[in-house]
């Protein structure tokens, strides 16, 4: 409906203009008609409005279609532009068509080279205003106080480095990192990066359906966390920098030493990378081993014996919590619930692993050829 209203509008107008223009050429005598005849007037101004209407049918659906495509254009740049820079550029083309404003009143005297030069001027100062807003934003907001929320990277390297912590896509579609947020473990301002989020967003878009649901786990996850007024969360979009970067975890890892902040991931790699570059990292995975109970040679638990281990003889059992246990001769136990006792625990980079046998009342006689201890689980 908006857009009908827009079409007739732009061609009613280029009605008046024909019928304007007709009547501008008979006033200036450029067309002479005859003095006694008024039907020849109105007649002609019909004509103008008829011409009008032509070309306005012809024109304005082209206007209408490039219209809409510059808007596009526009508003696609709005969005990859950070706010602060947009803020800042336009605060500096103000001040340069203010200036060019003032200067421009000065060579008024000069009649039309004045004109030309104070034209000029205000393309110039206008656009040189706004890249000096730009380039400078956080020299001028620090100069008048950085007291403001878009000087955001300057407030970030001022406070202290322990405030703010990077998100990874992997520790996002996780989703722990929302229970840790609410049991108050997690301090700080939490960061978004722009590009950990489209990576998101093309994870959540894949064919392959596991990831699309691993993707939209991610932003379902996120968007909860936005809406929590407990948990302090923010985009991050200005990466400038780090453009030439093809991969996200380098632009993790950069955009950490930037900002001095931390990475929160569950990505062992990552993790390894960042350590080289001089970047804490916070490991959920990690955290998780970190807070297990721990457990002693000698103790004795219950265990349900689930599948049949790597080894030879051996059984595969599981705590709560998931660490595995490795059940000596545990085989012939599969699907049963058994007491067992621990021998050794194994901490190792994926998690922990306990090693156990079964108690003596629960044993079962094993052949020696079945009997294997737990270090043959490594060779």
């Amino acid at each position: 409906m908006v857009k009908r209203i827009i079409y007739f509008s732009l061609v009613l107008m280029f009605v008046f203009l024909g019928i304007y223009s007709s009547i501008l050429l008979v006033s200036k005598g450029i067309v002479i008609l005859p003095a006694a005849a008024n039907n020849f007037y109105f007649g002609f101004y019909a004509l103008g409005g008829l011409i009008g209407l032509i070309v306005g049918l012809l024109l304005v659906p082209w206007i209408i279609r490039g219209s809409i495509k510059g808007i596009s254009a526009i508003e696609q740049f709005i969005q990859r532009t950070p706010t602060n820079d947009l803020f800042m550029g336009s605060v500096g083309l103000i001040f340069g068509l203010i200036i060019a404003n003032l200067l421009g009143s000065m060579l008024s005297f000069l009649g039309t080279p004045g004109y030309i030069i104070r034209v000029l001027g205000t393309v110039l100062l206008g656009y040189l205003g706004m890249s000096i807003g730009i380039k400078k934003r956080e020299e001028i907001l620090n100069f008048l106080g950085g007291i403001t929320k878009f000087g955001k990277e300057k407030a970030f390297r001022s406070e202290s480095k322990h405030n703010y912590k990077l998100l990874d896509t992997s520790v996002i579609i996780d989703g722990r990192i929302s229970d840790l947020c609410d049991s108050g473990f997690i301090e700080g301002i939490l960061l978004v990066p722009a590009f950990v989020l489209e990576e998101l967003r093309h994870i959540a878009d894949s064919s392959d359906t596991l990831k699309r649901n691993r993707g939209r786990r991610g932003l379902d996850i996120l968007n909860k966390m936005m809406k929590d007024p407990s948990i302090t969360i923010q985009i991050y979009e200005n990466v400038k920098g780090l453009e030439g970067q093809s991969e996200v975890d380098t632009k993790l890892v950069k955009l950490g030493q930037k900002l001095g902040a931390k990475i929160m991931t569950n990505d062992y790699n990552l993790n390894k990378v960042a350590e080289l570059h001089g970047v804490k990292v916070l490991n959920v995975n990690e955290l998780a081993n970190a807070v297990k109970s721990v457990v002693l040679p000698g103790e004795e638990m219950i265990v349900q014996v689930v599948k049949e281990g790597k080894e030879s003889g051996q059984g595969i059992g599981y705590l709560e919590d998931g660490t595995m246990i490795v059940l000596d001769g545990g085989r012939k136990l599969i699907g049963q619930t058994i007491g067992v006792m621990v021998t050794s625990v194994l901490q190792t980079a994926a998690g922990r692993m306990i090693f156990a046998k079964p108690r003596s009342s629960d044993s079962v006689d094993l052949d020696n050829d079945q009997y294997s201890h737990e270090v043959n689980l490594f060779g």
